[in-house]
């Protein structure tokens, strides 16, 4: 890209899990090929500084994401609201920004694919969301908007198999690009031996979805067999759910006195908290399009726990230090964690070898170069297809 360039990025929310790094790592790209980046989200949060620390300008503008709840009856006004409030917000922005190409990311914000084809601009959506046990009705309509896209990426071939059950054409348009994810340039090595309590680790949204309440109770079945065990839990909950954080925390204190549970709430950074851990668990109980925090795991010489299913078996079944287990079988997660303290020493050196192998298909840098080349090619396309309609016009008259 030139610096004559403009690339608008639109991101649902400016938080710092999973899709929120990952746009993070686009922008990134962007502005080291020279673009100017002029980001929309609708709301503040801690992803606005580090996106300025980059480089990118930053805009607030409210408009609509697209919620479950919104799709409901009882949502619907809400979403027209928020419908017309969006296109007014979004038309405005480009018009002051006068972008060459409009980056989207996610699907959760359907208005920009068609905004910026009334503008003629060249569009890139970023589909990092797949939920193939949803209903496929519902997710036709999650889909469909992003038929206006030039260019379609995705982030696993999970969630490009998703796509393909309810819109092939679409499907057949996308390409997969896998999660660029940042580790530790100096991981902490696995101490020489589990002594003592085992120390698990949880990371994301606190959410049953999500199932930390898994990660407890597998933790309390291993202290019922003498095996004492401290939790952390690194995340919060989603507004109008602190009712599970709640539960979480009266299951906590329900548990055995060989268990404890540290509630550390959101962290930006979480490498002080892998370092301190033995082990990681990702126990979600729904489909995941990939899964940032268990190659995170890896890359911080740490085993990993996952449920399989989604795209999680496809983030770390590959790797020598993963161990998959059923989903909501917390029996399983504590044979698992049981069999890791068990196997230690030849753990400490897989860990080594699972890096490698991560740093190696999950580069940032290759990451980036990805998404830069898929804009630049849209914005090449654009430039042509406005060509050849200026011509036709000409010839026209």
């Amino acid at each position: 890209m030139t610096a004559a360039q403009t690339v608008l990025a639109a991101h649902p929310g400016a938080e710092l899990f999973g899709s929120d790094r990952m746009f993070r790592e686009s922008v990134a790209g962007l502005i080291e090929g020279g673009a100017r980046v002029v980001v929309a989200v609708p709301a503040a949060g801690p992803l606005i500084s580090e996106l300025r620390s980059l480089g990118a300008e930053v805009v607030i503008a409210p408009g609509l994401v697209l919620r479950k709840a919104l799709l409901r009856p009882s949502g619907w006004m809400r979403l027209i609201r928020e419908t017309f409030r969006g296109l007014g917000s979004a038309w405005r922005i480009m018009r002051r920004a006068r972008p060459d190409a409009v980056y989207v990311s996610t699907i959760t914000i359907p208005l920009w694919p068609f905004v910026a084809r009334l503008r003629h601009v060249p569009v890139i959506s970023h589909v990092h969301e797949a939920e193939a046990s949803g209903s496929d009705l519902l997710n036709r309509l999650l889909y469909l908007p992003h038929m206006l896209s030039d260019e379609i990426l995705v982030n696993s071939r999970f969630s490009q198999a998703t796509i393909r059950q309810v819109l092939p054409r679409l499907a057949s348009r996308t390409e997969v690009v896998l999660n660029g994810v940042v580790g530790p340039a100096t991981p902490t090595p696995l101490r020489a031996g589990p002594d003592g309590a085992l120390r698990v680790l949880y990371m994301g949204r606190l959410s049953p979805r999500k199932g930390p309440d898994l990660v407890i109770s597998a933790a309390a079945l291993l202290a019922r067999e003498g095996v004492p065990v401290e939790v952390t839990l690194v995340g919060d909950t989603f507004p109008g759910y602190e009712w599970f954080g709640e539960q979480l925390r009266r299951q906590a204190e329900s548990a055995s006195d060989h268990v404890s549970v540290t509630f550390a709430g959101f962290q930006p950074d979480v490498w002080a908290f892998v370092a301190d851990a033995d082990v990681v668990v990702v126990p979600s109980r729904i489909d995941e399009p990939f899964g940032n925090t268990a190659v995170e795991a890896v890359l911080g010489l740490r085993p990993v726990v996952v449920a399989d299913t989604s795209g999680l078996r496809e983030a770390a079944g590959s790797y020598a230090t993963a161990r998959m287990v059923p989903v909501d079988e917390p029996s399983a997660i504590s044979d698992q964690l049981r069999a890791l303290k068990e196997s230690w020493t030849s753990l400490r050196a897989d860990v080594v070898d699972s890096r490698a192998e991560a740093l190696h298909r999950h580069a940032p840098e290759s990451y980036r170069a990805a998404v830069r080349r898929h804009v630049e090619r849209a914005v090449v396309s654009g430039s042509s297809t406005r060509a050849a309609s200026f011509r036709r016009r000409g010839s026209s008259r």
